[in-house]
């Protein structure tokens, strides 16, 4: 397994809730990145499309809010290997909130959200996470931990009774000020800006001190748990490699380094391939779990959003859009599902995972969901009740019915 340093080449910028200077930066597809602090000093960066109406300026945040929660504590399951987090302060969590409420809507005088502007695209450091605020080292606002991982041999170690703070970071991605909707409800140019914003946080969180692995990912419907009808995302920066991951690496040790081009190139010969474009490839894995699985993955090697070319990141957006439409007219309702961007970990195997997107949802029926019982859910032993085939002609027709529609 290849070992590779924090690349050196990202500059982090650190501003303070006393000077919450804006630092502007051009991106890739004409982006503007727009960097300033919330008034408890937690990170927000403005992303405006290319073809932005907004001008320069960003209102501060005027808000006088509470001390950020104290960093949860890990704790090791020695009988799995896995570090389960212990994040009390997420239980008083924002739940489906109506629109003059929304914590993710553009503030107004009325309602003091967590984004003090008008925008098209908005990065902030999450009020209950996960992980974080604190780091293994103090950067800008952000603590040291007092007990850190110390690498991942620390963390590979068993034993009983063994915790270690949860230092990382979880941000919340906004797709829009629109108090409804989801990835796939953007235009092509806003989701050309969410790629390029998963770009840059990708870079900017993988050089934070003690970070492991970067996780895009998006949550869609009540029935996958979502508590915010505001269309967004989230950004997980964990402090270590996580459990399917550790098993992926696995899997490469006992095959090969390019399993992820012959895994392709199987899936390319198949009736599972949904659509394929110049970059990238859609299709249902051979073995899938859920009743409705997909997975997008770019034809070159790749190991996260950051190493995207401008042509990969530019076809993706209209190709993303494409699949998330096909998978809404499955059904005459919206389908709830989990947007799962897999990158590679920041510091181990970067030269052989592959960023890639796995898209699972429950439904399995336009009434009728699945549900992780007992073989499924205590003893990790799928039953697959749709074939991946009937899967992959399901989704290609309900593509080829949205795209009729919209003619």
């Amino acid at each position: 397994m290849l070992t590779l340093s924090r690349p050196k080449s990202y500059h982090v910028y650190v501003n303070t809730p006393e000077l919450p200077e804006m630092r502007t930066e051009t991106l890739g597809g004409g982006v503007v990145k727009r960097a300033t602090v919330l008034s408890d000093g937690r990170d927000i960066i403005y992303y405006d499309d290319r073809d932005s109406t907004l001008g320069p300026d960003r209102a501060v945040d005027a808000r006088t809010l509470d001390p950020r929660p104290d960093t949860a504590t890990m704790r090791l399951d020695v009988l799995t290997g896995d570090w389960i987090t212990v994040a009390a302060n997420r239980q008083n969590r924002v739940m489906m909130p109506g629109a003059d409420a929304d914590p993710l809507a553009p503030q107004t005088p009325t309602n003091p959200s967590e984004v003090p502007s008008l925008y098209d695209v908005a990065v902030f450091e999450n009020r209950s996470p996960a992980f974080g605020p604190a780091l293994a080292e103090a950067l800008g606002t952000a603590p040291a931990a007092s007990n850190p991982p110390r690498g991942l041999d620390d963390l590979a170690a068993l034993g009983l009774g063994r915790t270690r703070t949860s230092v990382g970071r979880c941000e919340v991605v906004c797709f829009s000020p629109e108090h409804s909707g989801s990835f796939g409800t953007q235009s092509v140019t806003r989701a050309r800006t969410v790629i390029e914003a998963w770009a840059d946080r990708t870079a900017a969180l993988s050089q934070l001190p003690g970070i492991e692995q970067v996780f895009p990912f998006e949550n869609r419907g009540e029935a996958i748990g979502v508590t915010l009808p505001h269309p967004h995302g989230q950004l997980y920066a964990y402090p270590y490699v996580t459990p399917r991951t550790t098993r992926l690496l696995e899997a490469i040790d006992r095959t090969a380094p390019d399993l992820f081009a012959r895994v392709l190139e199987f899936e390319q010969a198949s009736e599972r391939v949904v659509f394929r474009g110049e970059h990238w490839t859609a299709f249902v894995p051979f073995a899938a779990r859920w009743p409705l699985e997909v997975h997008l993955m770019p034809h070159r090697h790749v190991p996260d959003f950051a190493a995207t070319s401008e042509a990969e990141r530019d076809e993706l957006a209209p190709l993303y859009l494409r699949l998330l439409r096909g998978v809404d007219a499955l059904y005459d309702t919206p389908t709830p599902y989990i947007a799962a961007w897999h990158q590679a970990p920041v510091n181990v195997g970067r030269d052989t995972v592959r960023l890639h997107l796995q898209l699972t949802s429950p439904r399995r029926a336009a009434d009728k969901l699945k549900f992780l019982a007992g073989s499924e859910a205590a003893m990790w032993a799928w039953a697959a009740e749709v074939t991946p085939e009937q899967g992959a002609a399901r989704i290609r027709e309900a593509i080829a019915r949205a795209e009729e529609a919209s003619a």
